[in-house]
């Protein structure tokens, strides 16, 4: 690896510092990279290190915010920080989210425009409304920022990238389909296993969340919405399907496995009436079991139908959706024009905070 200036080091302002982010702290401090930090945020507090006067010095305190030099949140503060830190330092500036807030992803355009590049795993402003996602790709007046988002779909996993590359080179995808989510792959792989009965759905979700695979109220994995998020993000990267879901993942309309009776139920409530269920799940696995299929939630770009859809599907027992996948995996399979006879097939851990956190440093560094 070659040696790098003072003068190309990237000043990175991370908000969010949760699990994705102090992984991503880490994962910097320790690269061979020059990466400095020039802003740490959560929701409350912040501490800027834009001036030139003072710099992040790691410690093993579990909070860096708890210093007393932290001030009030600001985005706007931060992004006038960042402006002025741009004007001594011209493309080497750099947001990170790693939160999941609307708010934050709303002000992407204003970092762009100010020629700070954003690097993030928050999925909202590229599966939101397509105004915002046109703002993001659109040209500012001046030298603009850019953007990297491959850890919104998989992870770590090299799906945003590798379609990017394959639509940059001319290559036409016809079709995409995989299971884009942790939590539901882990419940059909032990669920499903293409043979009459087995355990409840309801315990085996139950093991989910205890195993902290769920988030803190199933339903909002079962609900298939983050799903319809990433094949929104996908879509989106296909230039004839762009303008297709205009109001974003909600035009997906993703199929619900949240029983109708508990659609408003808070967490403890859904897990206790969860079982009430199983039957009608049971019986969907049978069926599948009996036709030789496994059930697997799956997610479904059809470029010439122009169609995408998340939903609970059968697929034969041989398949590799069937075979291949182990614990709360991924898997995408990108049939495109030159992968006509075999399609490019992308497997792995698709959730994390350390394979998050990675993805999001990938990012980061290809900006050197």
């Amino acid at each position: 690896m070659r040696k790098f200036t003072n003068d190309e080091a990237l000043h990175v302002a991370i908000v969010g510092l949760g699990g994705v982010g102090s992984a991503l702290i880490q994962q910097l401090v320790h690269s061979s990279f020059p990466v400095s930090i020039a802003a740490l945020s959560n929701s409350r507090k912040m501490r800027l290190f834009t001036d030139g006067t003072s710099c992040f010095v790691q410690t093993r305190e579990a909070n860096p915010l708890d210093d007393p030099s932290a001030q009030v949140a600001s985005l706007d503060v931060l992004l006038e920080a960042l402006s002025g830190l741009v004007q001594r330092r011209p493309g080497r500036v750099v947001l990170v989210d790693n939160t999941a807030s609307e708010v934050v992803a709303e002000t992407y355009p204003r970092f762009l425009d100010a020629g700070v590049h954003v690097v993030t795993p928050n999925k909202k402003a590229f599966s939101g409304r397509l105004e915002l996602y046109k703002q993001i790709l659109g040209a500012g007046t001046g030298p603009r920022g850019m953007f990297y988002n491959e850890a919104t779909v998989g992870a770590g996993l090299p799906i945003i990238s590798t379609v990017k590359d394959l639509v940059y080179t001319g290559d036409q995808v016809k079709k995409i389909e995989g299971v884009f989510s942790g939590t539901l792959s882990y419940i059909f792989n032990e669920y499903s296993k293409g043979e009459e009965g087995g355990p409840s759905f309801s315990s085996i979700v139950q093991v989910a969340k205890a195993n902290g695979y769920t988030e803190p109220h199933p339903g909002d994995d079962l609900n298939g919405a983050d799903v319809a998020r990433k094949l929104t993000i996908l879509s989106r990267m296909i230039p004839d399907l762009l303008d297709l879901l205009p109001n974003g993942w909600v035009d997906v309309r993703p199929t619900s496995l949240v029983p109708a009776p508990l659609q408003d139920a808070d967490a403890q409530a859904f897990m206790q009436r969860l079982p009430e269920f199983d039957a009608e799940m049971a019986a969907r696995r049978d069926e599948a079991a009996r036709r030789g299929n496994v059930l697997r939630y799956v997610g479904v770009i059809d470029v010439a139908q122009r169609k995408v859809e998340a939903t609970l599907a059968e697929y034969h027992k041989t398949h590799a959706f069937a075979t291949s996948l182990q614990g709360s995996d991924n898997i995408i399979m990108l049939h495109t024009e030159r992968y006509g006879g075999r399609p490019l097939l992308i497997q792995g851990a698709g959730a994390g905070n350390a394979v998050t956190a990675m993805g999001v440093g990938s990012d980061i560094l290809k900006l050197f």
